[in-house]
């Protein structure tokens, strides 16, 4: 008993144990779910595994840790005043699950890979920009909102079957230069605004799908976006963002004045739904080749 209050005493080998009571998790998942070092989980799991409060299997390469079944009603009792005290501790199960999630979709993972050959061997007639231009033509007429749109190539590609598109951006210039761009190739149904993300110029439920195209990593406070869009959307309305995935190159603030470098998919997971959004879906859609191999993250919710 000594030895069990000992152990759980350090709140990363009380984390880890939550989480294994709940699911079996390979060092990777774990790495993933906490977003700690490999050598910090390993040295903590041999801790609980001399103590007999974890046990682990090997399948292939990988090996999956899990809590001993006869776990004691002491732990057990511990384990359940740590799901309410540990301020971690909502976090890593909303982290948990969308591992959970991540393990059985391998339809993302064969996206995933699709997307590493598409465009390596020519073929001819066949881009990325083709194929974009024949799924936007799939879309039903609705009411977008483009948020940070820049001079407004992506709204005017979807103007092309929507009902109407909203472009807003908080640059003068890029809307003087999008609207007149608008106007040029007669986008009746593309009007752009100008004014700030956080406090759109958007009526609220006036819009079917609100669109962040990598400007979130822009925005000072992401989740004051998320929350406006969220009051702009109509109910049932959707939200798409694509934006960077967490990296550590820094030099991308005076570069591409970015204010945030990227997102973890838990941090932007529970951004939205802070924001309000449920049925929240995120998966990596892309990894560039070169350093810093920057990768690219979808998400999509519903209001």
């Amino acid at each position: 008993m000594v030895n069990s209050l000992r152990v759980l005493s350090d709140p990363t080998r009380l984390r880890l144990l939550l989480l294994l009571v709940e699911e079996e998790l390979t060092v990777a998942e774990m790495q993933e779910i906490l977003g700690m070092a490999q050598s910090r989980i390993s040295a903590s799991l041999a801790q609980l595994k001399r103590e007999g409060l974890a046990a682990d299997r090997r399948v292939g390469k990988n090996i999956f840790y899990s809590a001993k079944e006869e776990v004691g009603t002491m732990v057990n009792t511990i384990l359940q005043g740590a799901r309410t005290e540990l301020r971690e501790a909502t976090r890593d199960q909303s982290a948990l699950a969308l591992a959970m999630r991540k393990r059985k979709d391998h339809a993302a993972e064969y996206f995933n890979k699709l997307a590493g050959r598409f465009g390596r061997v020519y073929v001819p007639g066949r881009s990325w920009e083709a194929l974009s231009h024949a799924l936007l033509g799939l879309l039903p007429p609705m009411v977008i909102a483009d948020m940070g749109a820049g001079e407004g190539t992506l709204a005017q590609l979807l103007a092309r079957t929507a009902e109407k598109v909203i472009a807003v951006d908080n640059s003068g210039k890029m809307v003087e230069f999008g609207a007149s761009l608008a106007r040029k190739h007669g986008f009746r149904n593309l009007e752009y605004r100008l004014g700030d993300v956080e406090e759109p110029p958007l009526e609220p439920g006036s819009v079917d799908l609100v669109l962040f195209s990598q400007v979130l990593h822009h925005v000072p406070n992401p989740l004051r976006a998320l929350a406006a869009a969220n009051r702009a959307l109509k109910p049932g309305g959707r939200i798409v963002i694509l934006d960077l995935a967490s990296h550590h190159f820094g030099q991308a603030r005076e570069l591409y004045a970015h204010v945030w470098l990227g997102f973890a998919e838990i941090d932007l997971h529970q951004m939205l739904k802070k924001a309000g959004f449920s049925k929240i879906q995120s998966s990596i859609v892309s990894r560039e080749s070169e350093a810093p191999h920057f990768q690219t993250l979808l998400a999509t919710a519903e209001k």
